[in-house]
């Protein structure tokens, strides 16, 4: 039959992009050239900007370095972090996809239990696409996926879901450990393969961890701001998990959805404990009150977008978190910064920003 030899089109393949912070050469590409070839690229090199950075042929891809986010954003760049791979949400705020999935450089294709490659982005992209279940637990997990569905008790008024803002994979070999877990447990390794995905419960917070991670930039893109990490800042390693934490916040608040599970990826390389603890150890103690700030924190009815909710929730942030460290009232100012940004590069006409920036009541 004519055409019968096609290869289907990828998924989203015009409406995602994927976004990859680097420092190296991307040659682990190659391993995920059936996968990612299809799809446009958006590079965040991070570090000396005059360093080159190798990119495989045959990918679509754009580029940026320190140089370009500074001539982009003006100013506004101070809310970019340098020398970490917080630099990646340059990357989300540039794009103007739909949907976004970010990999580390250190992460290859795994393989399921019957040693098949997994197609890490198609099962983000399956789990973004059908509905999340927030408000009522289903102890068959996803109920939406083949093979499932809603247990006996499940009340029917809420079986139509949620929106699936975000999707958070795992990993196998390497687990994503903090620097004290690493020390006390070097060789361990992850090869648990667990054929589940879960929508995380509202009122629940995680720790989200940005290696293997797809959302809807549209529901969700602007709370997924990764923070002031790396370079001149007082702490490390939890940028993720701070965009993770006020994502999650937002989706509860405006009803939204969180899957993690599958997918799995490769996580090859153990970073450094000894360099990851003189990152976390602030952030070790500080999570102690960070954690009880947003399980506490709600957001008035009236803030009805991402944005909105985001500067009211820096607004709390400086008021609640600064006494614990004076780097929150930094922290605070750039994540208005960042809206800012985001609203410069992606205008939606909407002006409810503007207002809820000015720190005063509409009038």
């Amino acid at each position: 039959m004519a055409g019968g030899s096609m290869a289907p089109t990828p998924l989203l393949k015009d409406e995602l992009d994927i976004v990859i912070p680097t420092i190296r050469n991307l040659d682990f590409l190659e391993m995920w050239r059936p996968f990612f070839q299809p799809y446009h690229l958006i590079i965040v090199q991070d570090g000396d900007p005059s360093k080159i950075i190798k990119v495989p042929e045959g990918f679509d891809y754009e580029l940026y370095n320190r140089n370009d986010i500074n001539r982009i954003l003006g100013p506004k760049a101070s809310c970019i972090s340098f020398k970490d791979s917080a630099c990646r949400c340059f990357g989300y705020m540039v794009s103007k996809k739909k949907y976004i999935y970010t990999i580390d450089d250190d992460c290859f294709v795994a393989k399921d239990p019957s040693g098949k490659d997994i197609n890490a982005l198609e099962q983000h992209i399956k789990n973004l696409l059908c509905p999340s279940t927030p408000h009522f637990f289903n102890t068959l997990y996803d109920p939406y996926r083949e093979g499932a569905d809603f247990v006996r008790g499940y009340p029917f008024s809420m079986r139509e879901g949620a929106p699936t803002a975000v999707s958070h994979g795992l990993w196998l070999n390497i687990p994503d450990y903090d620097a004290p877990t690493q020390l006390v447990k070097p060789r361990e390794r992850n090869t648990r393969y667990v054929d589940a995905v879960m929508t995380i419960p509202k009122g629940t917070l995680f720790p989200m961890c940005g290696m293997n991670l797809a959302f809807d930039r549209e529901l969700i893109g602007p709370a997924m701001y990764f923070g002031l990490m790396g370079d001149g800042q007082p702490i490390g390693r939890y940028d993720d998990m701070w965009a993770g934490w006020c994502t999650k916040v937002i989706c509860d608040h405006l009803g939204l959805g969180i899957k993690t599970g599958l997918p799995y990826i490769w996580h090859s390389k153990a970073s450094n404990p000894f360099v990851n603890l003189k990152k976390e150890y602030k952030g070790i103690y500080w999570q102690e009150e960070i954690i009880p700030f947003f399980q506490s924190a709600t957001l008035p009815k009236d803030c009805t977008s991402v944005q909105q909710c985001y500067i009211e929730l820096s607004k709390q942030v400086k008021d609640k978190l600064s006494k614990v460290d004076p780097y929150f009232t930094k922290l605070a100012d750039a994540m208005v910064t960042w809206i800012e940004a985001w609203d410069e590069l992606n205008p939606t006409g909407e002006g409810l920003t503007k207002l809820s920036i000015s720190n005063g009541p509409a009038k």
